[in-house]
Formats: structure tokens, C-alpha cells, sequence
């Protein structure tokens, strides 16, 4: 521990001690952009890394780049904790965005397209590349698979520009008439406007209900296999939809529309329905970006400019296809499992399954997961069992995302088919899952359940589940606690931890918070849990300040903690004073970080780490050091004004003392890992740790090898000091 020196005083609100959220967030794609240009990754896994470097702009779009622009267009110009207001962050974006969109696509043509073409996979990204018979192929599909589907968009002062969907692709067209052709629209001359020549513009969208990609036959001696774009192939024969005219040109374009649900839920009297209401409104939303084929003819820019209402700064150029979210479509190619990394099973937990009594299991001890590395079964089984347990008198759940197919929402139906009380939280405005959390809502309702849309003004994040259940001893309750959504299929891709147990103080707690959820019941005391947005943010600064003062008294002082995004102003200056006091600090953030490390005096016992792996980093961990007894938490909640003031979250402690002993063991593996780890440097930028001359360690590497060597085995986990790396 770094001894505590100097007591000076600092102006910690100084915005140079901050860095922009949303430039934080671009370094975190710039991350993941890393992982697809990484060597040592293998080829698919690249593709993937790609892929989800485009979906998440999508969405970075969608939402936060337009609640920037309805910031200025409101007028609003404060500035955010780094000094910056709205105008200032589209600016910063706009050009940050443009390189991050360059290294896609450099990636893509300089990079991958190499490497699938020595591994004999031609991605045909230009139809003019295709060989004769790969165009008799393409041009019979296109009439017999393509063309029905079509529908081509003419544009006239009969016909106003339609309607362009938000992310959907379209393939514009200019248009002149042919001579002495007939049609519908009659026309004598071409038309010309101050003696040069206009031309008709029309567009088709490429539909989303055929495959984006299209295996072409293999010709003889050919080895490997071609693939070629749905949009090429309409682009090249879209001269069928348009019999009587020559076009001009033809040139693929997709437009990002604001997403963002505005909910006045003050003035709203059926939630649900305006949720419906204000879903389909995503396709009206203001264009806030058009990406373009870096060729597009100047004509057909001018008139999308013109009637998509865009500006310079809202054009991407891009050098290869539109949008990159379809190699994840490649990565889905069977036979070519020798190009991805093994794929990793959750192993299962013997005395956790589907033929054991959990509540059995449940009372021996508190029960600690780790997800995706331990099946997600037992809990979805934990919910299956209280269904059917003619002793169990009450279920009571919050759902924020749930997998298209839920187990845990046909178990909860088939609880309140058997009498049992059911009341379910299904937040709606859980963003991006509204429609499908609505569908949810509706049937668990027709089923009996007591269904609750949240709270006015919060966002219901926490994940809990409540079993109370008639024993012998009298009424007893199992609670889950967990880091991550009750979503089985996102429990395979994303790191959680979960806690089983029947402690009467959490069980207490538990029953308190449904209370609060569907009513406005509020106990006077709490007794293990600390709730958002109570007072869990009061409650994570009097542990952060606690550790300040155990430094300055020169007591044992450390705080380890691993979260998603850190952006509270609160917590970073908490975060800076202990710094200041000695306390040696450890953070493992995933995503947007605006703190600042290396600044004299205020944050020189502070390391940021970031990693970054096939799993998706999303478990929030709170290690303190408290003078050698040290506490453990978990929760669902970042350290994010979002999280700690305007939604629903829970901070739960980790109480037996073998189960710390394991969280501590999943700390201490993280801050070894010197494979995927990034650390933050002093000017923001993230660089991968040296480790030379030192064993190597990939900490989900680790998790999986341990898995599978724990299954079926019970392990106890030494608590050891935590490892701690250079600063």
C-alpha cells in the first residue's frame, strides 16, 4: 500500500480530471476493434470481433449520438463532467467516428479479405467481380428467388420520397426514360431543368427476409467456396424493375434514424400502450447518419442529402460493404469450426441439477455461479422446481431481458396455472426489448401472473427472484441475486455471478423490495441489501471513503473493483480521494471509464484495466480491504449516475466465508491476466500489459479450464492476499 504523504487539497471538480463519456465509449469499440485485428485470434473470430464493432455503432447511434443532437436542437449547452457540451461532443465524435469507421473497414479489405481468400472463402463484394457462370447463377436466383419480393420505389411529383426505414439497406437509382418506350407515366422529351438534363430517381429495399448472403455453385476444380452479397446481386439486375428507362447508376445507401423512446410517464396512462405507441415511431426518427459507397455518383448524394435532410458531417463513405454486422452471417458458416475457437460448454454443476431438491441443496449453504463457465440451468431449474412444489406458496421475479424462447417465462406461467402467487416485474422500457418484453408481459398475464410495468421515471435493472415456500420450521424464503439478466442464451456469451440462498436477513430484504415494486411500501430498516436509487450510491462512497480513512490511519487499505462503466462524478472524486490517501486501487472496467490515471497527486495509486475476450466482461464485483476484514459485493449497478439515481438496482454482499474466498479467486485471476488485459495509460489511450519473461494468463481461459477440472468436485478457495501488478 502506497504510504499516505501530503494532506493537500485539490479542486477534483476540474474538468481536466475527467474524461468524455462518450469518447471513453469509442475507445471501447476501438478495443473490440483490436480483437479483430489481432493475429493471434483466429480468422472467424476476427470476423465476429468486426461484427460487433458495426452493431455497436448502430446502437452508439441510435442513442447516444441523438440524444446529443436533441441536446442542440433544445438549446442545451451545459457541459458534461469533462468540460465539453453537447455541440462539443458531436464535434469530437464526428471525427473520432470517421477514423474508427476508416479501421473497420481497413481491417476488413486489408486484413480479412486476405485471409478468407487464402483459406479459399471468396467474399464477392463488387458483382462485377463475378465470373460468367457465377452470373448466369446469379441473374436466374435473382428472378426466381429476388424479383418477387421487390418492391422498386419510383419518385415523381405523384410519388413522394418514401419512407427509408431505420438501418434497412436500399439500393438507389437514377433513371432516364427510354426512347419511345411506354409506360404508365407518359412523357415526350427528356426532362430538363436550366437546359441540363434530370434524371428520375427511384430506390428498392434490399429485403430483410431473404439471406444477405448467397453461396454461389462450385465450379469444377474450384476449391472452397464463393459468396456474394444479396444487395450486389439486386444491384446488378435492377435494370428488370425499371423495363423502360436506362439507369445511370445504382449505389447502395442505409440511413441510422434517432431511437431513442421519449416518455413522458407523468401523463401516460397505460404504460404498455405507449410503449407500443412510441416503438413504431423508431422508423420516423431524425437521420442521423447516411453511410454511401465511397463511389457514389455526386447526382444521387445531392438528392439523398436533399431528402433525407442530412449534412456533411452526417455522410460516411465507406470503401467496402455497408454494413459489417452481416460476417457475423460468415461466422455462422458450417465446416470451418477449425477457424474459430473451440467452443466452450457451461459446465454442470452436479449437485445443482434438473434431479436434485435445490431447496435441499440451497439449505446446506449459500450457493455462488459463475456464469458462462457453470451452467445457467440451476437457476432456470430453480424457477422450474417452485412451480411444481406443492409447498411453494409465491414466486415473485424482476425481468429486464429475457432469451426469445424463455424457460423461466414458461415456468412462471405454469406456476400461476398451479395456484401458486406469481407477480412479475417485465421492465418495458428495457431499451431495444420493448416489443419483446410487451409480448412476454401480455402472456404471463393471460397466465395469472400479478404483472407490474416498473416504476415511474426508474428503470427496474435489478435482477432478483423471490421463492417463499411452507416448511416444517414455518415459512421460509430463497432468494437468487445475480449480475446478469435472467436470459439463458446470454448466460452462455456473458460473465455473471449469481448467489442462491435462504439467509432470513437477505430473504427480509428480498420482500422488502417486491413490496416497494408494487406498492409504496418502504421498511424502516434494511438489513444485507442496499437499493438504488435509495441509498446505494451513499452506500458505495461510505465504503470507498472508509477505505480512505483506514489509509490515512495507516490501517490495511485496498478497493478492487470490477464494473462495466464508471461516468458518476461522486465516485470518481471519492475514488480520487483515496487515491490521494494511499489507497492502492484496481479497477476492471469494461467499457466507458472517465477517470483519469497518473495525475499527480490524485490518481497515482489508481490502475484502470480493461479486458476484453470471447466472453462478454459483465459482472460487477466490489472488493474492500477494510483494515484486513475484508467485504465483498455484487450487484447489477455500475458506478453510473443512470444506475445509482434513476433505476432500480441492488447491491448484494457475498457473506459465507468460502464463497469470498472464491470471489476473491476471481478477482485475483483478473488482475494476472496479461493476454487480453489492456491498461489505461496517462494520456487515455489503453495498451496491452508486457509479459515478457512471465507466465502467461488469459483470465476466461482459466475460468474454462477450471470448470471443467471443478465439475462434479467441490473446491475450497484459500483466501490468499490479492495479486497486485505494477503500477
Amino acid at each position: 500500500m502506497a504510504e499516505h504523504k501530503v494532506n493537500k487539497t485539490y479542486e477534483l471538480n476540474n474538468p481536466r480530471y475527467y474524461y468524455n463519456r462518450e469518447l471513453s465509449w469509442l475507445l471501447f469499440n476501438e478495443r473490440i476493434l483490436g480483437e479483430a485485428r489481432d493475429k493471434n485470434n483466429k480468422l472467424f473470430e476476427r470476423l465476429k470481433f468486426l461484427s460487433i464493432t458495426a452493431s455497436n455503432l448502430d446502437e452508439f447511434f441510435m442513442i447516444r449520438v441523438a440524444s446529443l443532437r436533441d441536446m442542440v436542437n433544445a438549446g442545451y449547452n451545459k457541459p458534461d463532467i469533462a468540460g465539453m457540451t453537447p455541440q462539443m461532443q458531436l464535434e469530437g465524435l464526428n471525427i473520432s467516428i470517421h477514423e474508427l469507421v476508416d479501421m473497420q473497414y481497413s481491417t476488413f479489405n486489408k486484413a480479412l479479405q486476405p485471409k478468407l481468400r487464402e483459406e479459399n472463402i471468396r467474399l464477392i463484394v463488387r458483382h462485377e467481380d463475378l465470373t460468367e457462370k457465377q452470373k448466369k447463377y446469379v441473374d436466374e436466383y435473382f428472378m426466381s428467388e429476388v424479383y418477387p419480393v421487390l418492391t422498386p420505389m419510383a419518385v415523381d411529383s405523384s410519388r413522394p420520397f418514401p419512407l427509408i426505414r431505420n438501418k434497412m439497406l436500399n439500393i438507389g437509382a437514377l433513371l432516364t426514360k427510354k426512347e419511345g418506350s411506354r409506360g404508365l407515366v407518359q412523357t415526350t422529351e427528356k426532362k430538363k431543368k436550366n437546359g441540363k438534363e434530370v434524371y428520375d430517381f427511384a430506390t428498392v429495399q434490399v429485403p430483410s427476409v431473404l439471406p444477405r448472403i448467397i453461396l454461389l455453385p462450385v465450379e469444377k476444380g474450384e476449391r472452397g467456396i464463393s459468396i456474394i452479397l444479396l444487395e450486389e446481386i439486386i444491384e446488378r439486375n435492377i435494370g428488370k424493375l425499371f423495363l423502360n428507362y436506362n439507369v445511370v447508376c445504382a449505389t447502395p445507401f442505409r440511413i441510422m434514424r434517432n431511437a431513442d423512446l421519449t416518455i413522458d410517464e407523468d401523463e401516460v396512462e397505460d404504460l404498455l400502450e405507449e410503449i407500443e405507441r412510441q416503438i413504431k415511431k423508431r422508423q420516423f426518427g431524425e437521420v442521423i447518419r447516411l453511410e454511401v459507397a465511397d463511389d457514389i455518383d455526386k447526382r444521387m448524394l445531392k438528392i439523398l442529402y436533399r431528402e433525407l435532410n442530412c449534412r456533411d458531417d452526417e455522410v460516411y463513405r465507406i470503401q467496402g460493404p455497408l454494413d459489417l454486422t452481416f460476417l457475423m452471417k460468415v461466422y455462422g458458416l458450417s465446416g470451418y469450426d477449425r477457424l474459430k475457437a473451440e467452443p466452450f460448454k457451461p459446465q454442470i454443476i452436479e449437485r445443482l441439477t434438473e434431479e436434485h431438491d435445490l431447496f435441499a441443496e440451497i439449505r446446506k449453504g449459500d450457493i455462488l455461479l459463475h456464469h458462462p463457465y457453470q451452467t445457467f440451468q440451476p437457476v432456470v431449474d430453480f424457477i422450474k422446481q417452485a412451480a411444481v412444489d406443492k409447498d411453494v406458496l409465491a414466486i415473485k421475479q424482476t425481468l429486464y431481458r429475457v432469451s426469445g424462447n424463455s424457460p423461466i417465462i414458461t415456468a412462471l406461467a405454469r406456476a400461476a396455472e398451479n395456484g401458486k402467487q406469481v407477480t412479475v416485474l417485465v421492465e418495458l422500457k428495457a431499451r431495444f426489448d420493448e416489443e419483446n418484453n410487451i409480448v412476454w408481459a401480455k402472456m404471463l398475464e393471460k397466465a395469472g401472473c400479478h404483472v407490474i410495468y416498473g416504476i415511474v421515471g426508474l428503470k427496474t435493472h435489478c435482477k432478483i427472484t423471490l421463492v417463499v415456500r411452507r416448511e416444517e420450521e414455518g415459512i421460509r424464503r430463497y432468494v437468487h441475486l445475480g449480475t446478469g439478466n435472467y436470459n439463458d442464451q446470454t448466460a452462455k456469451l456473458y460473465t455473471d455471478l449469481g448467489l442462491l440462498t435462504c439467509a432470513d436477513t437477505i430473504g427480509e430484504d428480498a420482500t422488502a423490495v417486491f413490496n416497494m415494486l408494487s406498492g409504496y411500501s418502504e421498511p424502516l430498516s434494511w438489513h444485507r441489501l442496499a437499493m438504488a436509487p435509495i441509498w446505494l450510491k451513499d452506500r458505495f462512497i461510505y465504503l470507498i471513503n472508509r477505505e480512505r480513512d483506514n489509509a490515512k490511519q495507516g490501517r490495511e487499505a485496498r478497493i478492487v473493483a470490477k464494473f462495466n462503466s464508471l461516468v458518476d462524478r461522486d465516485i470518481i472524486k471519492a475514488l480520487y480521494e483515496a487515491s490521494t490517501a494511499g489507497v492502492r486501487i484496481d479497477l476492471i472496467v469494461r467499457g466507458i471509464c472517465c477517470l483519469k490515471v497518473g495525475i499527480p497527486g490524485v490518481s497515482e495509486n489508481i490502475i484502470v484495466r480493461s479486458i476484453v475476450g470471447n466472453f462478454l466482461e459483465h459482472s460487477r464485483i466490489y472488493y474492500f480491504e477494510n483494515d484486513g476484514n475484508f467485504e465483498v459485493y455484487c450487484s447489477s449497478a455500475d458506478w453510473m449516475p443512470r444506475n445509482l439515481e434513476r433505476r432500480v438496482e441492488l447491491l448484494f454482499p457475498i457473506d459465507n466465508e468460502e464463497l469470498k474466498g472464491r470471489v476473491v479467486h476471481i478477482l485475483d485471476v483478473m488482475l494476472r491476466d496479461n493476454v487480453k488485459a489492456q491498461v489505461m495509460q496517462n494520456d487515455g489511450t489503453y495498451k496491452r500489459r508486457d509479459k515478457r519473461g512471465k507466465e502467461a494468463v488469459s483470465c476466461q481461459e482459466y475460468f474454462c479450464e477450471e470448470a471443467i477440472k471443478e465439475a462434479g468436485k467441490k473446491k475450497e478457495y484459500q483466501v490468499l492476499r490479492l495479486f497486485v501488478p505494477e503500477m
